[in-house]
C-alpha cells in the first residue's frame, strides 16, 4: 500500500473532529493499510486517518515489532483512571518536537475492528497514551493542545526553526 503525505501543523484539519466509519469495506482495510506504512515510515507508532487528511476515525498503533500493528474503528474512551502518568509526546504532524503531557495512567475503551466487530479492553502504560492521544485527534484535539500557553508556544516556536532548515 502506499505511503501517504502528512498533513503537516498548522493544518486546520489538525483541529477537526473526524467522523465514525460507517463502511466496513475494502477502501477501509486499504486506509488502514496505508495508515500503516505511512506511520512506519515516518517514523511514529499512532497515526489517525487525519493525519493523512482523511477525517475519519480510524487509528493505528504500533507500540512494538512484537505487539504488532492494531487497528481500531471508531474508538471511544469509557472510563479512565485517576491515576495520572507523564509521557514524551510527539506527532508524525509535527516532527522533531515532543514535550510532556499527564494523561490517565489506565483506561477502557470500546472500538469496532476492520469487519464492524465492536470490542471493549483496558489499556495501561504506553499503548493507553498512544490510545488517548490519538483518540484526541479524532476529536479534533491536536496534542500540543495539552500543553499550557508557555509550553504550546515553546514547542510551536522550535518546530517553526526546524521547518526553515
Amino acid at each position: 500500500m502506499p505511503v501517504r503525505p502528512i498533513v503537516k501543523f498548522p493544518d486546520p484539519r489538525l483541529s477537526e473532529p473526524a467522523a465514525e466509519v460507517e463502511a466496513f469495506d475494502d477502501d477501509l482495510g486499504a486506509l488502514a493499510a496505508d495508515l500503516l506504512d505511512t506511520m512506519r515510515a515516518a517514523p511514529g507508532i499512532g497515526i489517525t486517518g487525519p493525519h493523512i487528511g482523511v477525517l475519519q476515525r480510524v487509528v493505528v498503533i504500533e507500540t512494538s515489532f512484537a505487539d504488532g500493528a492494531r487497528t481500531f474503528v471508531n474508538p471511544v474512551i469509557t472510563w479512565s483512571s485517576p491515576e495520572t502518568a507523564p509521557h514524551q509526546e510527539g506527532s508524525v504532524s509535527m516532527p522533531g518536537v515532543s514535550e510532556e503531557i499527564e494523561r490517565p495512567a489506565r483506561i477502557r475503551l470500546r472500538w469496532q475492528d476492520l469487519d464492524g466487530l465492536t470490542h471493549t479492553g483496558e489499556a495501561d502504560g504506553l499503548l493507553a497514551v498512544c490510545l488517548q492521544h490519538e483518540i484526541d485527534q479524532l476529536d479534533g484535539c491536536f496534542w500540543i493542545d495539552r500543553l499550557s500557553r508557555l509550553k504550546r508556544e515553546r514547542v510551536v516556536k522550535k518546530y517553526e526553526k526546524l521547518q526553515k532548515r
